[in-house]
């Protein structure tokens, strides 16, 4: 009979490096919230809390490679910054479109256009895709861009620096234990 294992296996070998990444990780969001609107702000803020769970606990794997988090933010504020701009265009012009239809349209559009860019200039990055639609729904201002550009590239940085202190703490590969069954 196999039991469930609630904690990782390799939790106890390695539990100053859980603990350093996750602190890591909290700080880094940390610093995020604390410069913007959390209110106003909220999906890219939690595009930024995806990314920051990516870079520090999987620091060595395809999603958190420079080429991933730093072209795919590029693409997403691009993309998002394209769909911002059209969609403002059409709250000017079309009246007997309900503002709330069109956030969503424009929304969904950006994040389908910037999940294609992504899949061909091979730049994937989940969470970017949600820089795409924060900037389509939210309020934001040009300090934001830059701020999230700053941001990814300080994850970056510090994963880059640490790298060799740095571990996965999720295995891609790794089958979890399962259930006896009977």
């Amino acid at each position: 009979m196999t039991t469930i294992i609630f904690i990782d296996r390799k939790f106890r070998k390695n539990t100053t490096k859980y603990i350093i990444q996750c602190v890591l990780a909290t700080l880094t969001i940390f610093a995020a919230l604390l410069f913007l609107d959390v209110l106003n702000e909220t999906a890219i803020i939690t595009a930024l809390g995806a990314s920051t769970f990516i870079v520090f606990t999987m620091p060595k794997q395809y999603s958190s490679d420079s080429r991933r988090l730093i072209g795919g933010y590029l693409v997403g504020l691009a993309v998002g910054f394209v769909f911002y701009i059209i969609s403002t265009l059409f709250f000017k012009t079309m009246i007997s479109i309900n503002n709330t239809t069109l956030l969503v349209i424009f929304g969904s559009l950006a994040v389908g256009f910037a999940i294609f860019i992504m899949a061909i200039t091979n730049t994937e990055h989940a969470p970017a895709a949600g820089i795409a639609l924060g900037l389509v729904i939210n309020k934001w201002d040009y300090v934001t861009i830059i701020f999230i550009i700053v941001v990814v590239i300080w994850m970056y940085g510090i994963k880059t620096i640490l790298s060799k202190f740095l571990m996965d703490l999720i295995s891609p590969h790794e089958n979890p234990p399962q259930e006896h069954r009977r």
